[in-house]
């Protein structure tokens, strides 16, 4: 039964920020089927209740990811840049154009960095970034994108064209030279290739090129929406990847900050090529249990008040839920549940308060039986740790001093982790 369209309130009720003003909520049981019934073993799981988790998180947050498979035997690739001696020697800088549909498509950007000296095909890392291939490393040889990008990487005239002044200001968040030396390839795309990130940009994107209807499109209830658009982006990334003999497609994790951690939480979830899935301060609709209702709410980040929020990023009926969230038949471990038993880390920042990072690491509690049900050892402590702390097993969790970012304390948990879970065969 669908809930009444919400009306815009006036104003937005005030943030928590205190654990002590956590209103009571209760979790609903992921091993629980839609009849009531208990999930008692990893074949139940894998035929029936997996199925149902997947529907409810289409249907209530991101929408339904349409069928493109037919389309994709058209999808085509072409290296248009390519270093073997790029970062001093380090590495091979491999820049692709890859048209995923087919060249009567749109096409996007992959810049790849491959450790030089390898014995054979690499594990790597890929991720979205927000503002161009040229913002994540400071290397002149990584091309501009030509799609939209916001201001604070465009072009002073109002154009929203990428320029020289973005090139590098992310580069703290990738620490490509740090992967390489590690035996790790970093394979990136602008998310602003599959969509571009306002209310609007669906129409210069993905979602309207796979749109019978085009840019005239109706969204419905259940639609997918523009971290849909992302999350299949990442997909069609890994499509790519596979074909370069010098990475192994068998052990790539995908990997997302903030908005983008929504993204490669739910490509993780629905693609399960990904050999480990890691969400960076994520939070509210990511890694973050809703029902906490503390930092940012579900009204809050759906556009429940004039001004506030993004509802582009999800289906229409999440909005439903603002101010409401108990009525919610699911929340993000249900999500993070959907990982397993591959490998997931989920990470926090300690000053991210509107990220919740307790209710991030509650996430992954809750949806550690589901990890233990299919043989895994899940997250492995039922405690929020110390700042700088790292626990778990096949969930990872950690909280970091400082602000939202993504660092090299981060990358170095991750790689520790990726050694550990997906070992070279």
């Amino acid at each position: 039964m669908l809930l009444p369209l919400l009306f815009l309130a006036a104003t937005m009720p005030a943030t928590i920020d205190d654990e002590s003003k956590v209103p009571p909520y209760t979790l609903p049981d992921p091993l629980v089927d839609n009849a009531g019934n208990k999930v008692v073993d990893a074949k139940q799981w894998r035929e029936s209740r997996r199925p149902e988790v997947m529907k409810l998180v289409e249907e209530n947050i991101y929408g339904r990811t349409p069928d493109t498979r037919a389309r994709q035997q058209a999808a085509v690739s072409e290296v248009v840049e390519t270093d073997a001696q790029a970062l001093g020697g380090k590495a091979t800088r491999t820049q692709l154009k890859v048209w995923p549909i087919g060249k009567s498509g749109p096409a996007f950007d992959l810049l790849l960095y491959v450790p030089n000296g390898a014995k054979g095909p690499v594990p790597a890392f890929l991720g979205l970034n927000f503002g161009g291939n040229h913002t994540t490393v400071e290397d002149k040889a990584v091309l501009l994108p030509s799609t939209w990008v916001s201001k604070q990487w465009a072009a002073a005239d109002g154009s929203n064209r990428a320029t020289e002044k973005g090139r590098g200001t992310q580069a703290s968040r990738w620490q490509v030279e740090t992967l390489v030396a590690r035996g790790f390839a970093l394979a990136t795309v602008y998310c602003g290739d599959f969509e571009p990130d306002f209310p609007e940009g669906w129409k210069q994107g993905f979602r309207a090129a796979l749109s019978p209807e085009g840019a005239n499109t109706a969204w419905k209830d259940g639609d997918w929406a523009g971290i849909g658009a992302w999350a299949w982006g990442l997909s069609r990334s890994l499509d790519a990847l596979a074909k370069v003999p010098a990475v192994d497609a068998k052990r790539v994790a995908v990997i997302g900050h903030s908005r983008l951690g929504k993204a490669s939480l739910w490509a993780g979830a629905q693609d399960e090529r990904f050999a480990l899935v890691i969400s960076n301060e994520s939070g509210c609709g990511g890694a973050a249990l809703g029902k906490r209702i503390f930092g940012e709410t579900v009204g809050v980040i759906a556009g429940a008040y004039p001004g506030r929020g993004f509802p582009h990023w999800f289906t229409a009926r999440y909005s439903r839920f603002a101010e409401k969230e108990h009525l919610m038949p699911l929340d993000q471990h249900h999500l993070l549940a959907l990982v397993a038993p591959r490998p997931l880390y989920v990470a926090s920042a300690v000053e991210d308060r509107w990220a919740d990072p307790k209710g991030e690491f509650l996430g992954a509690l809750a949806a550690d039986p589901v990890f233990r049900l299919l043989g895994q050892p899940g997250l492995g402590a039922d405690v929020y740790p110390a700042v700088g702390q790292r626990v778990g097993k096949s969930i990872g969790y950690h909280v970091r001093a400082g602000k939202h970012d993504v660092t090299l304390e981060d990358w170095q948990a991750y790689l520790d982790f990726a050694d550990r879970v997906m070992p070279a065969k």
